[in-house]
């Protein structure tokens, strides 16, 4: 029997969506999804230039003409001769319709009309220029996911400074790698943030970021967990955040700035070595946020949107880049657990979310935990659940269908910080199929490789992009060669974007017979972390997808060890309270594994561990796991969440036999 989709939207659903409104605006109306795709990426200039058209770009010069240097990547330069400024176009609106909506696990709410967040970006970008700060200069947040995180990145983009953020769970070192290389001269913080129950000093730990770094000339506080922050022990320059305020400021001076002009740094995870400062610039970013938000997740000013995220995650950005389209954003500080695993649930009902994003764990955990949305909650507002972080199993798939909505469009997107965007991702227009995502991005030339750099389909490979795109990072920090951007993506296949990924591309057939198929995608892993058991590969994301099925075990990570001249697959398992690994156990994973895949996935040891190391943004670290199980120093432990669970996996009797 041939697989059905789990979703497809009505012809009367297509037909309301942005991306139809594109499509009949560009005069491409009558083009399948595959045609539509295929037109953007062989013609590039006229799809960009139909993507800031169609999105209302406000800018202060013209372009000529879109891009130049077309074939080089990197080197191709886009919209030439355009100044915009980041800031206006996301504050485009300034009425009473609601832009944030704040919330933490405690229960605190704070809502700002968009009125009130352009009086606010206004009275802060006000006192940063009278304190000299200028374009270019950067501004760090050491930061929750407060309506302050967003106040204060618009007043700095207004001002064409450049953005940089740290959630407020990095360890001190994990900070200064970061800020420490960028030098910003206006560092801004809370007094502390939630978490799990717990209410968490930060300005301890502020005091040591600060005795580091010189460059900073002012610290800014906002008391979020007390009354007001005691800034006694901080430098002479913290002052609280609502006396730095400007209370005459009444209108925003947005600069000009051109279209590469750095507006965000990002940074790689920084787990095999001091991160990677990625510098995204204003226009790029602008254009594939509003391409991705407006035409493939179907933003508009009636949607409530919200991403469960921290300010140190790509999505951070993305969320907040959906003010450009009126609509309402929700920000969360807190555990998604806490008090229980419906706390999030809650929100989208009180809150009436359209768009509800999260991470391939968060789901697989709310699994777990037997919460069924469906059943205890209003979601009738809902119409998308996006996921990314990690591949998303096909059993969480079914998940999201049974047991939260049945009629939505579940979008699992992938991309990454290195473009600030994503290769592959949700269509509003196209059917869900189990364990895909939906699509190649529009305007996002990618194709799977093999290892020959031929184009496959139906085979496993790497993930590149051929052609150059908007979001592409400006530059690396501190890299006036370009020599750590080129080795970064391009060392491989010189000229073609190798992103690290390894996937497939697979293949539908439409409905109608004159259109195109339609190609999907699956993401199988990382490719530096693909096992190589008698030199087949095989991506983690297979073997994880079908321990999923074992209800004892709660989370796991599989590595390759170097055995008797081959690899073998080591999976680790951490299992449910009160359960223990036996050979019981031990069978049914193995059992789960061989039925479902092949014998080269089965493991050839399973060991139980407390607990497994995750980066900050919650994606386990495959690499530092496999670097101590062989003895070898794992780089960079600030990057990780929690380090000590590193020491689960060193010396073990159970990996020498």
């Amino acid at each position: 029997m041939t697989e059905q989709p789990l979703w497809q939207p009505s012809e009367q659903q297509v037909a309301l969506t942005n991306l139809s409104r594109f499509q009949a605006f560009a005069g491409k109306q009558d083009l399948g999804y595959q045609a539509l795709w295929k037109w953007s990426v062989t013609q590039p200039s006229e799809f960009w230039e139909s993507i800031w058209r169609f999105t209302d770009v406000i800018s202060h010069s013209k372009y000529d003409p879109v891009l130049v240097k077309e074939g080089q990547m990197p080197g191709a330069e886009w919209f030439p001769g355009a100044t915009l400024n980041f800031a206006e176009n996301l504050l485009k609106r300034r009425d009473g319709k609601k832009a944030l909506v704040a919330c933490d696990e405690q229960g605190h709410r704070v809502s700002l009309t968009y009125e009130a967040l352009y009086l606010k970006v206004a009275q802060l970008a006000s006192s940063l220029r009278a304190i000299g700060v200028r374009k270019g200069d950067r501004v760090a947040g050491f930061m929750p996911n407060v309506a302050e995180s967003v106040i204060a990145m618009l007043a700095t983009s207004s001002i064409g400074a450049v953005w940089s953020s740290c959630s407020p769970d990095f360890g001190l070192q994990g900070v200064l790698d970061r800020f420490g290389q960028i030098e910003p001269k206006v560092l801004i913080t809370t007094d502390g943030y939630y978490y799990g129950g717990k209410t968490l000093d930060s300005l301890d730990r502020v005091k040591q970021i600060t005795d580091h770094l010189t460059s900073v000339a002012k610290v800014l506080v906002v008391s979020y967990v007390t009354i007001q922050a005691d800034l006694s022990e901080l430098p002479g320059c913290a002052q609280h955040w609502d006396d730095f305020l400007d209370p005459a400021a009444k209108e925003v001076q947005f600069e000009p700035v051109p279209f590469d002009h750095p507006l965000y740094i990002m940074y790689s995870s920084g787990t095999t070595g001091v991160p990677k400062c990625m510098v995204h610039g204003v226009g790029g970013t602008l254009l594939q946020h509003a391409k991705e938000l407006i035409l493939h997740t179907d933003v508009s000013s009636d949607d409530t949107v919200f991403y469960y995220t921290t300010c140190g995650w790509m999505m951070w950005n993305w969320l907040v880049s959906s003010l450009m389209t009126g609509a309402t954003v929700v920000l969360f500080d807190g555990s998604p657990f806490y008090p229980g695993p419906e706390v999030l649930w809650d929100l989208a009902e009180h809150e009436k979310i359209s768009v509800f994003g999260t991470s391939a764990k968060y789901i697989a955990a709310l699994e777990k935990s037997g919460l069924k949305p469906t059943e205890s909650h209003d979601l009738s507002a809902l119409k998308a659940v996006l996921s990314t972080g990690s591949p998303l199993a096909h059993e969480s798939f079914d998940y999201v269908y049974r047991d939260i909505k049945a009629d939505l469009c579940l979008s699992s997107i992938s991309g990454g910080t290195d473009i600030i965007s994503c290769f592959a991702l949700g269509c509003p227009t196209l059917p869900v199929w189990r364990g895909e995502l939906q699509c190649l991005g529009l305007g996002m030339n990618v194709s799977i490789f093999n290892d020959q750099g031929q184009t496959v389909y139906g085979e496993k490979g790497e993930l590149v992009c051929l052609t150059p795109f908007p979001s592409m990072p400006v530059q690396f920090w501190n890299d006036p060669d370009g020599q750590k951007f080129h080795d970064a993506y391009f060392g491989r296949w010189p000229g073609i974007w190798a992103h690290g990924d390894y996937g497939e591309l697979t293949t539908h057939l439409p409905a109608s017979l004159t259109a195109e198929p339609n190609h999907g995608v699956i993401i199988h892993g990382r490719s530096d972390a693909v096992l190589n058991p008698g030199g087949v590969r095989i991506g983690t994301a297979e073997i994880y997808r079908q321990v999923e099925r074992v209800n004892a075990v709660v989370d796991s990570i599989a590595v390759g060890q170097q055995w008797q001249d081959d690899v073998r697959v080591v999976l680790f398992v951490v299992l449910r309270e009160g359960v223990t690994l036996d050979e019981t156990l031990i069978h049914e994973i193995k059992h789960v594994i061989r039925q479902n895949t092949t014998p080269r996935h089965v493991p050839a040891k399973v060991i139980q561990v407390a607990d497994i190391p995750r980066t900050i943004s919650g994606k386990i670290v495959e690499l530092a796991v496999r670097n101590v199980i062989h003895g070898e120093p794992v780089k960079n432990t600030d990057a990780l969440k929690n380090p000590e669970a590193l020491d689960y996996f060193k010396n073990l009797s159970e990996l020498t036999d």
